[in-house]
């Protein structure tokens, strides 16, 4: 009797040596994870040299360095990860980065910032079809004789990034990867030059057409639907002004592709308040400035001028005008 305890004995303390053997053997495997690190960096140009070579050219009658133009860097980034199996996954992170956790697999990665104003997202559903486009706003003025356009806010900033394929596999530590954001919208330096008549001027807008209505977020690629941008000016002491962003023109592919022909033309709106409170109007057709410069640059109409019969007659004549009155535009809410 006293041997076959000991034999069971035993038999138990190998059964238990194999059991812990096992567990040890497995634990590293039960510790792996799909995670994967990101971290970002940004390119902040404002515009695409498409022959103009501003940067090369820069004058001083700009009034600021060709540094000032370009875009701050995103404060927090929406990331959407691809399945094979079709599905998708969100997840947002801040500037500085952080993990997103995968299942096993190949995926493709969107990237763009979500701290954003105007800019309104479509097709998140599909890498191919994800786009941004920008809120609908109204000028009575400007739609009285511009009927068949659509009238939008001028874009927020907006940085992409695709990547096309990345293999999660099981690892003990987060994957690392590293994403430059590249610009989807560009900035329009556009400078409306008098002549005579500044002093009669109290308020300046603008409006231009034939400009892209959306951007592709996988590739950056322009829409061939196209929309009138409305904007405000400051006044400057040659006329106005403003640092117009825009997704650029329709029908334009990534900026390493040669530029697609089209016959979409642009043209260039100004309105201004006078001190009497008429409204003077001019407008401008744009198309070859905007030939070579399809994603950003420096746009000038020149000449402008202002009458005193126009402003009534008495340059001194100073009506308080400090806004546009019954002429406000009005931003239309998302549907």
């Amino acid at each position: 009797m006293k041997k076959i305890c000991l034999i069971f004995l035993l038999s138990s303390i190998v059964w238990a040596n194999g059991c812990r053997k096992d567990l040890c053997y497995d634990h590293d495997l039960h510790g792996l994870s799909t995670r994967t690190h990101l971290s970002f960096d940004w390119e902040q140009e404002w515009e695409r040299d498409y022959g103009m070579s501003w940067q090369e050219n820069w004058s001083e009658k700009h009034g600021m360095d060709y540094d000032e133009l370009r875009p701050e860097a995103a404060t927090g980034i929406a990331t959407f990860v691809y399945h094979e199996d079709g599905s998708r996954s969100e997840r947002h992170l801040t500037a500085d980065g952080g993990e997103i956790p995968m299942t096993v697999g190949e995926k493709s990665i969107l990237l763009h910032n979500n701290d954003t104003r105007y800019i309104v997202f479509n097709d998140l559903t599909s890498s191919v079809t994800a786009s941004a486009t920008t809120r609908t706003r109204t000028r009575l003025t400007y739609s009285e004789t511009h009927t068949d356009e659509t009238t939008v806010n001028a874009p927020d900033m907006l940085y992409g990034a695709w990547i096309d394929s990345y293999t999660a596999v099981p690892a003990a530590e987060p994957d690392s990867l590293s994403v430059t954001l590249r610009p989807l919208v560009y900035t329009y330096l556009i400078r409306y030059e008098f002549e005579e008549g500044l002093e009669h001027v109290t308020l300046a807008r603008g409006a231009i057409s034939g400009m892209a209505q959306s951007v592709y977020l996988q590739d950056g690629h322009t829409s061939e639907e196209s929309a009138t941008v409305l904007f405000d000016c400051d006044i400057k002491n040659y006329g106005a002004e403003i640092q117009l962003t825009s997704f650029g023109v329709p029908n334009f592919p990534g900026d390493h592709y040669v530029r697609q022909s089209t016959a979409q033309r642009q043209g260039l709106n100004l309105e201004v308040m006078l001190k009497n409170g008429k409204i003077k109007t001019f407008e401008f057709d744009v198309t070859d400035q905007l030939i070579s410069q399809p994603r950003g640059g420096v746009i000038t109409v020149s000449g402008l001028t202002v009458t005193d019969e126009e402003a009534g007659g008495d340059t001194g004549f100073n009506v308080n005008v400090d806004d546009w009155g019954e002429y406000e535009d009005i931003e239309l809410p998302l549907n």
